[in-house]
């Protein structure tokens, strides 16, 4: 059986930054775990899996290890290569998933994705949250995933984080933020318990940081990096109960897997 796939840096303007992520399109769907040993072999955070469906496309997201509910920047590559590589020509496209119902627009070199917002709560912190980043946070929340506030990008960008403990958690993963030194805040986003050590750009995490940073600084349009070793700019927009996240995706590979159902 031979699938057509795509890498496509997510996040990015340019190859090589951003988050890569593997998109398949598919006629119909394939046993699960076929799906789950194709995402093992390509070894990327994401591995999308997409099907036409009556409203738009049924989407679905493997880890190397696990589905999940929910990914920002396999749904913003998936976006891409419909509209860039398979001539979608409506101005939206449309997915079913696990999430319910997401659309995604092209706006000139940027993809908008509307998502629901997931505002984190205050939490107790958790110790191995402290042995698993080797530095004390000024303030936890909790959503699906931990949110760790810094002071400065600098203690961000200087976490070493102990990947054993962190999987100790008891969370999907945990995100470090802070005030950015030249945007409205920066994150990193540790998801060990899924077999990603560190994510290099996470649309998801910035579903549960734009209202957290919407309501501290008191703006809904935010400029956001994550400031993992690719790195990558998403713009976030608070609408109602929504988050529009935006970002550009370039195409890195497109070729064609060989596999057995």
């Amino acid at each position: 059986m031979k699938i057509r796939q795509f890498q496509v840096d997510a996040f990015a303007h340019c190859l090589f930054e951003g988050n890569p992520a593997a998109v398949c399109p598919l006629d119909d769907w394939l046993p699960d775990h076929l799906l789950q040993s194709i995402a093992a072999e390509n070894n990327l955070s994401e591995t999308a899996f997409f099907v036409r469906s009556a409203r738009g496309f049924d989407l679905r997201w493997f880890t190397p290890v696990a589905e999940v509910d929910f990914c920002g920047h396999a749904t913003l590559a998936s976006a891409h290569v419909l509209f860039d590589a398979l001539g979608h020509a409506e101005a939206a496209v449309a997915f079913e998933t696990r999430s319910g119902r997401l659309t995604v627009e092209r706006e000139g070199d940027l993809y908008a994705m509307n998502f629901p917002a997931q505002p984190p709560r205050p939490c107790a912190l958790p110790e191995v949250m402290v042995a698993g980043l080797g530095a004390t946070p000024s303030e936890v929340l909790a959503a699906d995933d931990y949110l760790a506030v810094f002071e400065s990008e600098a203690q961000v960008r200087s976490l070493e984080p102990d990947f054993q403990n962190l999987r100790r958690l008891d969370l999907r993963g945990l995100i470090a933020t802070a005030p950015g030194d030249d945007c409205d805040f920066v994150s990193r986003f540790f998801a060990p318990r899924l077999g990603i050590d560190e994510d290099p750009v996470t649309g998801s995490a910035h579903c549960e940081l734009a209202p957290y940073w919407s309501g501290r600084l008191g703006r809904l349009r935010l400029r956001a990096r994550q400031i993992s070793k690719r790195g990558g700019e998403v713009i976030c927009e608070m609408v109602d109960a929504r988050v529009v996240l935006k970002g550009g995706a370039v195409t890195f590979m497109a070729g064609e897997i060989t596999v057995q159902s």
